[in-house]
């Protein structure tokens, strides 16, 4: 059950001082042996101890568990020791050495292999403590070696050799072993003995294994929790191996550093660091300084072996390794970018180790700003930069085989990764000790990809996939470049860039101009397929515009996509190309309508109100302008629907357009952004650059959002007629009021009308709604209007009739407020206001009428009033002499009659089946001749003179 090795050995010494005897076994053998067990317990249980444990048994549990020994072997080894020490004056390893050959069998161990292995390793242990000797004399250097080969041979020690035998021998190298322990120091130092320079070799080694026991043997990157007390502890056998603080702190950084080496855990080269800066700090005496340079070491230097003091020999390890990785760090550091400070940390400290011709090793300082360390720190730079390249240069030609990709973009991309990691990781650090670090790998990797880059840009003439994938990468890398060149404080322009510019400008521009053509064909297409559906019942717009943006916005994005350097001139053909693509869909939208005079029938002529009982055979017809095929074919698909569709379109329109703009001049603000990520805005080129710009912005989207708000307000003007009009033409404008008023109310249209409302409001953009139901009311007041003046003679109105249609005008306004969901009542009631005062006109006396029309012929004659539909002035020609022509008055017949000659109503009867472009011409004739009448200020000789113009302009319907 017993092992054998330097952690046998160290243990034990360790014990020795502590008055404790304990026995060991092999480090990391068996994992999985009860030892561990015992060492998870203890992390996980650990809070559950007896308070009265005492702690120094406690960390004597802890480091025997650290040391992988059950507790068996502990308490045989124990006694071993015991037993040991109770025959022996001095403790020394030669002592508990010979004591365990002594004291321990074959028969103590499990596995014959296993104890050979042991004895041979003692033998050994004292080999080189002894023999090795420079005190130890010819006799008994032979005695000792002899007795060593007794030792080694199994057959004689265990099988032919008596256990007298056996302690004979054992006494006869115990006697050489006081010999050389009574020796006086070589230095003078307190409690030194000849085994510190003699054995000094095996001293450091089971030094380092004690000290290798403050890791967690569960995870070899972590120190354990008790390392501290575990390493007071350790300090006891400084007096046995010859350890001092200098040494200690070395040996124990050295420690460290293998331990980092092994788990690639940061903070154990963090603590070497910081035991290894310890080392400069201890203050010795000439003593110490003697004997710490009197252990020498042996190291390779180039070709030749040179004797190194044991401080400078792990110096020079360790050193030697740091220099191996700072000279290609960009290798070494790839996935531990966090190690690199640590390592040039650790390289300041120690130094970097350089020979001469002679061999002679010499510490290069870094941390001293000379022509040798700025030399050495360039030549990491520029190695590992070269190195690096290299690496990528070597399998991009394969990868490029693989990925499908120019060799130039995917190096470029690559020595962006490198740049990159430069600029954020190792140019920080290096910085410090070569400010010119940062500046020297630019111009390198700089040139070398520019003597490949240079010969592909000769034959670039047009923008193929290769060149947009090469261009923009290489612009891209001498962007970082640029940022690493200037981090040092180089200027800008001392850098000679690359001509990506130059010659992606006119590529661009060419690729531009080619969308051009393409883009109009699709916008082209989407237009033709439209039905004027809305898109959703969430988007109420026409799915063309909303593919004809997707086209432009994808245009937008092949565009910046390319990331090259842009101009104002790419911008301008940009722009370009979306206000015509725009443009394009607006024009082809608007050719589709019709001018909203076209949905108005013919006002019928003037004719007198007369009751007749003489049965007519035939009544004349009056005749109406024919509306041609198209016309009708375009006005019949102009449905209400459709038409809220276009609306919402141009709406989506005026929307997107704000989004195109904030998205291009995004896109463009990074595109202008200059290499070192900053915008000078003092500087009058870029101020200009600016105000040009945004008046491109301006000039292009600006027509476009005019040119969609007035489609908007157009279709608006439009809707409203074709609803009354031409929808509703039957029911409102020829049947209402038709033949008696009591018996064509208003409440047989309002419900149709209802319909379409709530038809209009689910189909129109929330913010266009009241704009659209507005048009519809001045509309349907229009059109009640049109019946009370041009109705024709099926309409004539009593005093009577008037009270029914103000209670139809109170409906029609209600249904337009809707209980306060509709229009604004106040709106309601100004829009409504001629109406009113039109039906208040009927109501007054027919001689009153007369004589108001009297009066406005003389004002007409005077050129004192307009001959338009003046809302604002009721009072006119055109609107009295229809308010007589429609009312039941004998009186109002009579004067017609004399005045006018006008015909009787009942002679003529409606056209319902002719649709009308035009006004009436007698309306029209008469508007227009009146405007040259020469009108007396004799209000007799006015109306004579404006009798006579009113008859000759009717002569044609009296015939």
């Amino acid at each position: 059950m017993m092992t054998c090795g330097n952690q046998h050995m160290k243990y034990c010494l360790h014990q020795s001082h502590l008055l404790e005897v304990h026995k060991v076994e092999p480090k990391k053998k068996e994992k999985n042996g009860k030892f561990l067990l015992g060492l998870k317990n203890k992390k996980d249980k650990a809070h559950t101890q007896p308070q009265c444990l005492d702690r120094h048994s406690q960390l004597i549990r802890t480091f025997r568990l650290q040391m992988q020994i059950s507790e068996a072997m502990d308490v045989c080894i124990r006694r071993r020791l015991q037993l040991t020490r109770g025959t022996c004056g001095k403790t020394d390893i030669p002592q508990i050495s010979l004591g365990l050959l002594n004291s321990t069998f074959k028969s103590d161990f499990l596995h014959e292999k296993s104890y050979l292995q042991w004895k041979s390793r003692q033998a050994g242990i004292l080999e080189e403590l002894l023999l090795n000797s420079a005190n130890l004399a010819a006799a008994d250097h032979l005695t000792i070696k002899c007795s060593l080969a007794r030792i080694r041979n199994a057959e004689e020690w265990d099988t032919t050799m008596s256990p007298s035998e056996r302690v004979e021998v054992l006494t006869t190298i115990k006697h050489v072993a006081l010999k050389l322990s009574s020796l006086p120091g070589q230095f003078g130092i307190e409690s030194e003995t000849c085994y510190w320079t003699a054995g000094y070799h095996l001293n450091v080694r089971l030094y380092e294994k004690l000290l290798l026991s403050v890791f967690d043997i569960l995870d070899e990157g972590q120190l354990i929790e008790e390392a501290d007390e575990i390493l007071t502890l350790i300090k006891l056998t400084w007096s046995t191996l010859g350890i001092t603080q200098k040494i200690h702190n070395v040996i124990f950084g050295w420690v460290l550093f293998l331990q980092f080496a092994q788990t690639d855990e940061a903070k154990l080269l963090e603590h070497a660091t910081l035991e290894l800066q310890k080392v400069a700090s201890v203050k010795e005496d000439d003593k110490e300084r003697n004997y710490i340079e009197s252990l020498l070491c042996s190291r390779q230097s180039g070709r030749k072996e040179v004797k190194l003091s044991l401080i400078q020999a792990i110096f020079f390890t360790i050193g030697t390794w740091c220099d191996s990785k700072l000279q290609d760090y960009h290798l070494h550091f790839r996935q531990q970018l966090g190690n690199f400070k640590r390592v040039v940390s650790l390289a300041v400290i120690l130094g970097i180790p350089t020979s001469d011709h002679y061999g002679e090793i010499k510490f290069t300082s870094l941390n001293i700003p000379n022509k040798a360390s700025v030399k050495r720190i360039k030549s990491y730079v520029e190695r590992s930069t070269e190195a690096a390249y290299k690496r990528v240069a070597s399998t991009i030609d394969l990868e490029s085989k693989m990925k499908r990709k120019h060799p130039l973009c995917l190096l470029a991309n690559e020595l962006r990764l490198i740049v990159e990691r430069e600029r954020n990781v190792f140019y920080p650090v290096l910085h410090h000790w070569y400010p010119e670090s940062g500046m020297i790998i630019a111009m390198q990797l700089h040139q070398i990809y520019g003597e490949r880059l240079k010969i592909y840009l000769d034959g670039v003439s047009c923008l193929s996939e290769d060149v947009k994938s090469v261009l923009p990468a290489a612009d891209l890398l001498d962007h970082d470049l640029t940022k690493l060149y200037t981090a040092s404080g180089a200027s800008y322009q001392d850098l000679h860039h690359y001509p990506i510019g130059e010659v992606a400008k006119p590529l661009i521009l060419d690729w531009v101009i080619a969308q051009h053509s393409r883009i109009l064909e699709w916008t082209g297409r989407a237009f033709d397929l439209e039905g004027w559906e809305p898109l959703s019942l969430q988007q109420r717009q026409a799915a063309s515009i909303v593919e004809v943006f997707r086209i432009i916005e994808e245009t937008v994005d092949q565009l910046f996509g390319l990331n090259l350097p842009m101009d104002i001139t790419h911008i301008q053909a940009l722009l370009s190309i979306s206000f015509h693509t725009l443009r394009a869909y607006l024009e082809k939208m608007f050719n589709q309508f019709v001018e909203k005079n076209h949905l108005y029938p013919s006002a019928p002529s003037l004719t007198r109100y007369k009751d007749t009982s003489i049965p007519i055979m035939k009544k004349k017809l009056l005749e109406a302008i024919i509306l041609d095929d198209n016309l009708i074919n375009k006005l019949n698909h102009l449905t209400v629907s459709k038409l809220c569709v276009r609306i919402n379109t141009l709406k989506y329109i005026e929307k997107q357009i704000h989004i195109l703009e904030d998205g291009i001049r995004k896109s463009w603000a990074l595109v202008r952004k200059p290499n070192d990520g900053k915008r000078d805005e003092s500087e009058p080129h870029e101020i200009t650059s600016c105000e040009e710009v945004d008046e491109l912005f301006a000039n292009t989207f600006n027509i476009i959002k005019d040119t969609s708000l007035n489609g908007i307000k157009k279709i608006c003007d439009f809707i409203g007629p074709r609803v009354v009009f031409w929808d509703l033409r039957d029911g409102f404008i020829s049947s209402l009021y038709s033949g008696s008023v009591e018996d064509a109310r208003l409440d047989s249209v309002l419900p149709h009308l209802d319909t379409v409302l709530d038809h209009v409001c689910g189909l129109i953009d929330d913010t266009l709604r009241d704009c659209v139901i507005l048009s519809i009311y001045r509309a349907s007041l229009e059109g009640f209007v049109r019946v009370l003046l041009d109705g024709g003679p099926s309409r004539a109105f009593s005093d009577s009739d008037i009270i029914l249609m103000e209670d139809d005008l109170a409906m029609l306004k209600e249904l337009f407020v809707a209980n306060g969901e509709g229009l604004d009542c106040s709106l309601v009631e100004q829009e409504a206001k001629f109406a009113e005062r039109l039906l208040g006109l009927y109501s007054v006396q027919t001689e009153t009428v007369v004589q108001m029309l009297m009066t406005a012929s003389e004002q007409i004659s005077m050129g004192l009033e307009s001959h338009d539909n003046d809302r604002t002035n009721i009072l006119n020609v055109h609107t009295l002499m229809r308010i007589l022509c429609h009312k039941k008055d004998r009186e109002a017949s009579k004067f017609l009659k004399i005045q006018y000659n006008l015909p009787m109503s009942s002679e003529y009867e409606d056209n319902p089946s002719k649709d009308s472009t035009s006004t009436s011409p007698f309306i029209s004739d008469f508007l227009k001749r009146s405007t040259s009448f020469q009108w007396s200020n004799k209000s007799q000789s006015s109306f004579n003179s404006f009798k006579k113009k009113l008859q000759e302009a009717t002569s044609d319907i009296t015939r």
